[in-house]
């Protein structure tokens, strides 16, 4: 049995690790763990789990959890290897030997290594200590003001220990070894000094004297950047000793101190340059009831906070708890600002209306203690008093709802140990710009916390009486803090209803929304709020965007959807991004969350079919440009749609790669798009969306897409289109037969030539027969199949076709060379490889140079089989064409042993698996 606390906090035994449940639990046994052997209060423990706001039946849920820890450790027959949980009056203990438990063998090592005279001893004994660590201690636990500060112990413990492990490679003469060690962690914690100024002498001694200086100047940036200091005495005396070029003195391995008692709050605090008064400035509300995770946000906020005069700006869209997130850092920090904390709601997003900044000024010198006469009238009076009375306190302010970058400047206080942190549903990048506030977004909550979120408000009884429910509501409310608040409160108003009732009625977007209101609050109130503020032309792109069928959109699909431009659609959604309400996912590439979308619909609900339209004819203009790119000349040949509306541009594709690019991107869409013009009656548009695909259906063949092409073939014969069901009808088959289903494939092919006849798509006609004689030689009809692509290559000759006359005797060739007439496969190879540039057709032009090699095999003539293999695999290589190399070097390796051929061959076979091109 092994106790953990160098990671995540976690027991470890013969059958596995315990089920320790949720991070309460997590937290009671590390706080056991730390003071192990030792009484705890209830109180400390109280401390750890719930900080300053514990429930009122705490007490009953710490003896819950100690009952089921006892539980579990039993399981693990903890017994046995003398551990116990004990009560001790209004305290409880957890009775171990210490060598189960990691962080005790951690100091245990740390203490014998610092006793050590041989420094490779010292080595062996830090490396085994350094190995016990297996992520950031305390891992899983709820981070409570005992146990930050325990884990920041320990951290620096680790910290002190990698210092150390370096100094003993150094004194072994392995400075490269020593500078690997401490560079990994100085990268980790760029603003330590004392691991900087060790990686630099460590360096300097290895012979890299320009990396050690180079990495003193980026320290001193970053130290200038972020905390405004310059470097400390060790940095600078490493500095100096290399440029210099002094030898490094002879240091005795030190023997750490005691730990200095680590920071309770996210900024450390400061003395006060002035004497704090009796009853310090705290304007601060409540901290929020049911805070759950954001720990990677509170350690941004942290750090944005640790500079000089720091701006910290939270920001995100509506209803992801930007407000709870700034005063439960600020309420977790108070030591911090012994000064006072002030607080300002500026209503930038209300229908009450925005206070005026004279306002704020007045309620802040109030509560700093300026009696009302002496309070200026102006707004510029106002604030330099304010900026006056702030210059030398340790002074936090939170400006909550802020709209825009100017009010939150004349707010601003003028001390350099003054902290603000401003919440806003803009990005405020005229703030960041003038007075380097630094960003701290706030995306929405994962399931877990969501469903954590939910247990804060309801109760874990009722969360964990049905956690599949539970997580189901997390995910409806698309991890936004408001609409689980929201989901929260009609359960608890509805003591009756099941969490599974509320999810079926979530289930259901069209009343999705109502659902997630209560009384004024809620999340329509609050996009509301945000919707009005937008300019005109922006607000129309909202809500057409909530019509969109797909997931993600660019400047061209808002414009298709809103009948715009690209570039005014472009600046809509820039606009839109910068008050959250659409999230940029990558450069050019927007989304809306599922609340924000149905929003978005239900502000012009009859607009939707125009606005479907469009998109659907983007993306058939798109699509088509993107085949045209991918093969040129190979693309279907149809009319568009009687009513086609041509789109105000269409993207163009720089070359095959990123029109294959393109495709791939936009599957997912276009098949919702599909579907989308399915369910409207579309059906003209429905196929011709899927079909424009075939350039990824080709490349992809055994990637699914027989669901798809099955509806394209739904809707060609909807509306009676021989053209339309002919073509679909020839890939369908074809990807069947790549799918091995065969008797499909002919079943759905046979009809496909003539119905192509019948409409007068001959080059149509000609590729129907060409995979119909496909499936016929797989079947063993080699003799029909050598006549329809025969007849095919003469349709496409006659017609102009030179694509599809080349893919018909590419075919013919091999059906040939696989029937035993290698002699006709090099002719009728050869005829191919003379219709074309080789540029245009390359991969074509590969596999025809793959049959003539395999035919000269065949007839013996190696030397001039592996020249043309050889140039067949460097063809497939160039163009990306992993399946042509792997076919090309396969039979390259049958005459050739070479190294290097097997070698590509290989790596060609890892390239197709990693692009699961092969997977059905």
């Amino acid at each position: 049995m092994e106790f953990r606390l160098l990671g995540t906090v976690s027991v470890d035994t013969r059958r596995g690790p315990l089920p320790l449940g949720p991070a309460k639990r997590r937290s009671l046994l590390a706080a056991l763990l730390l003071s192990a052997n030792t009484p705890v209060p209830i109180g400390r423990l109280t401390a750890c789990l719930w900080d300053d706001e514990p429930p009122s039946q705490a007490r009953g849920v710490i003896q819950g959890h100690v009952s089921r820890l006892r539980a579990l450790l039993a399981e693990g027959d903890a017994e046995a290897y003398g551990v116990e949980l004990l009560t001790a009056g209004d305290a409880y203990a957890l009775r171990l030997p210490e060598t189960l438990l990691d962080a005790q063998r951690f100091e245990e090592l740390l203490t014998l290594a610092r006793e050590q005279r041989d420094p490779a001893d010292t080595v062996l004994m830090l490396g085994d200590a350094l190995a016990l660590w297996r992520g950031p201690a305390l891992g899983g636990a709820f981070a409570g003001t005992p146990l930050q500060a325990a884990a920041h112990s320990l951290e620096e413990s680790r910290l002190s220990a990698v210092e150390q492990l370096a100094r003993a490679y150094g004194r072994l003469g392995e400075h490269h070894r020593a500078a690997a060690v401490l560079r990994t962690e100085a990268v980790a914690h760029p603003l330590r000094e004392s691991l900087s100024a060790a990686l630099m002498t460590a360096l300097y001694q290895a012979g890299r004297q320009s990396e050690a200086l180079e990495w003193f100047h980026r320290t001193r940036r970053l130290l200038a950047d972020e905390l405004g200091i310059d470097p400390g005495r060790e940095l600078a005396d490493a500095y100096g000793l290399i440029l210099r070029g002094d030898p490094v003195p002879e240091l005795p391995v030190p023997h750490p101190g005691p730990e200095a008692e680590p920071p309770r709050s996210p900024v450390p605090p400061r003395p006060a340059l002035v004497p704090a008064e009796a009853h310090p400035a705290d304007l601060l509300p409540r901290a929020p009831r049911g805070f759950h995770g954001r720990g990677p946000e509170l350690a941004a906020l942290g750090r944005a906070a640790a500079g000089e005069a720091p701006v910290c700006l939270v920001t995100g869209p509506a209803g992801v708890g930007k407000t709870a997130l700034a005063l439960w850092w600020a309420h977790r920090g108070a030591d911090a600002f012994p000064d006072g904390r002030l607080f300002a709601d500026l209503h930038g997003f209300s229908d009450t209306g925005e206070p005026s900044v004279t306002e704020v000024l007045r309620e802040f010198l109030l509560a700093l203690g300026v009696p009302p006469r002496r309070i200026p009238e102006s707004a510029a009076a106002a604030a330099a008093l304010f900026r006056s009375l702030t210059d030398r306190l340790r002074l936090l302010v939170v400006l909550d709802n802020a709209r825009d970058s100017a009010t939150v400047r004349a707010l601003l206080p003028g001390g350099a140990d003054c902290v603000t942190v401003v919440t806003s549903r803009h990005r405020l990048e005229g703030l960041i710009a003038s007075d380097a506030a630094r960003p701290v977004p706030l995306g929405t909550l994962d399931a877990q916390d969501g469903t954590a979120l939910l247990a804060g408000v309801l109760g874990e009884e009722r969360v964990l009486g049905e956690p599949v429910a539970a997580r189901r509501l997390a995910e409806l409310c698309g991890g936004l803090p408001l609409a689980l608040r929201v989901t929260a409160a009609r359960l608890a108003g509805r003591p009756r209803w099941t969490l599974a009732h509320l999810a079926d009625e979530l289930a259901d977007e069209r009343g999705r929304l109502a659902h997630l209101a209560v009384d004024d609050t809620g999340v329509p109130a609050a996009l509301r709020l945000t919707v009005q503020q937008l300019p005109g032309e922006a607000a129309h792109h909202f809500g057409r965007l909530g019509h969109h069928p797909g997931t993600h959109f660019d400047p061209y699909t808002a414009a298709a959807l809103s009948g715009t431009d690209p570039l005014t659609a472009g600046g809509a959604l820039e606009r839109l991004g910068a008050a959250h309400l659409v999230t940029e996912t990558a450069p050019g590439r927007w989304e809306l969350h599922d609340l924000v979308r149905l929003y978005a619909r239900g502000l012009d609900p009859a607009a939707g079919p125009e606005a479907l339209t469009g998109v659907l004819d983007h993306y058939i203009a798109t699509a088509l440009a993107a085949a045209e790119t991918a093969q040129p000349g190979g693309e279907p040949c149809f009319a568009l749609p009687a009513d086609f509306r041509r789109p105000a541009a269409v993207r163009d594709f720089a070359d095959r790669a990123e029109a294959m690019g393109w495709l791939a991107a936009e599957r997912e869409d276009l098949a919702r798009a599909a579907t989308a013009a399915r369910a409207a009656g579309l059906d003209d548009r429905a196929w011709r969306i899927i079909l424009l695909q075939w350039p990824q259906v080709v490349w992809r063949s055994r990637d699914n897409w027989s669901p798809l092409l099955h509806t394209a073939l739904e809707c060609a014969q909807a509306v009676a289109d021989p053209y339309a069901e002919s073509r679909v009808r020839t890939l369908l088959g074809w990807v069947l037969s790549e799918e091995g289903r065969l008797a499909d494939a002919v079943a759905l092919l046979e009809p496909s030539p003539a119905l192509a006849r019948r409409c007068g798509d001959r080059l149509g006609e000609a590729t129907a027969l060409i995979n119909l004689a496909l499936v016929q030689a797989a079947q063993g009809g080699s003799d029909a199949a050598l006549a329809n692509c025969a007849h095919a290559a003469t349709l496409a000759r006659a017609e102009g076709g030179t694509h599809t006359e080349m893919l018909a005797l590419l075919h013919l060739s091999r059906i040939h060379l696989s029937a035993g007439h290698p002699e006709e496969a090099l002719r009728v190879a050869h005829s191919a490889l003379d219709l074309g540039p080789e540029h245009e057709e390359a991969a074509r032009t590969a596999l025809l140079h793959t049959v003539c090699g395999e035919a000269h095999l065949a007839l013996g003539e190696e030397t001039e089989a592996m020249r043309l293999l050889e140039r067949a695999a460097d063809e497939a290589e160039s163009t990306g064409y992993d399946e042509g190399a792997v076919r090309a070097l396969e039979a390259l390796l049958r005459v050739s042993g070479r190294a290097d051929h097997r070698k590509r061959y290989e790596d060609a076979v890892r390239r197709l698996a990693a692009e699961d091109l092969r997977t059905p």
